[in-house]
């Protein structure tokens, strides 16, 4: 749970700094600039451009961590139960364990897509995945092919922080972000959606393959 907690950390940081630089002197209420208007910034006053290859090695190796975590609880799950969800208490309308991998391999694809260039899957289903993957066999393959695309979306990171269209999912202010700040998003956003997927597996008896001596 600690290098769960730290990756986090490295994460946020890593987000954080394609966002805004660290503005010495200005007031701490001061709101956070958009990605471009910090670029701007930096070409006006001369400042060297974000170095992004420091940034790109340490996603693939988050990358590498969360998709090896996140596929062995999927895998985790036996077949039936992947129609499960909570019912003792307040859990109306929550996901289905095999619709939560769903969401998360959706976005998974939404966040890469943006960082490409490219337009969101058109059976992204209001991130809600295609309809007509419903086993756990399809679920897991298409959960593999979204960790697949984040990795060529990671790959696409150059030298520098490359500005590239926003997602209409992303809270990043702006338009316009990097490819940078949307990967690390996808990879916090699989972070979150891990935690409950174990919290899934734990009702049902099963023990995460992560947390296993």
């Amino acid at each position: 749970m600690k290098q769960k907690h730290c990756i986090l950390l490295l994460l946020l940081l890593l987000v954080y700094g394609t966002i805004a630089m660290a503005q010495t002197g200005k007031p701490k209420g001061t709101v956070l600039k958009s990605a471009v208007d910090v670029r701007q910034q930096d070409s006006e006053n001369n400042a060297p451009v974000l170095d992004a290859q420091r940034e790109k090695a340490a996603l693939l190796i988050f990358l590498n961590s969360v998709q090896t975590q996140i596929v062995s609880a999927a895998d985790a799950m036996p077949a039936v139960k992947y129609s499960f969800a909570p019912a003792e208490g307040e859990f109306k309308g929550v996901r289905t364990f095999g619709q939560q991998v769903k969401h998360l391999a959706t976005t998974n694809h939404i966040l890469a897509a943006a960082a490409l260039g490219e337009e969101p899957p058109a059976d992204a289903g209001d991130e809600q995945g295609p309809e007509n993957i419903r086993t756990k066999s399809e679920i897991l393959d298409y959960l593999n092919a979204s960790f697949a695309h984040l990795g060529k979306a990671i790959d696409a990171i150059g030298d520098s922080s490359t500005m590239v269209k926003s997602s209409p999912i992303s809270p990043l202010p702006g338009s316009k972000t990097t490819r940078l700040a949307l990967t690390v998003e996808a990879l916090i956003h699989a972070f979150d959606h891990y935690g409950q997927m174990v919290e899934y597996l734990r009702l049902n008896g099963v023990v995460p393959p992560a947390s296993k001596p």
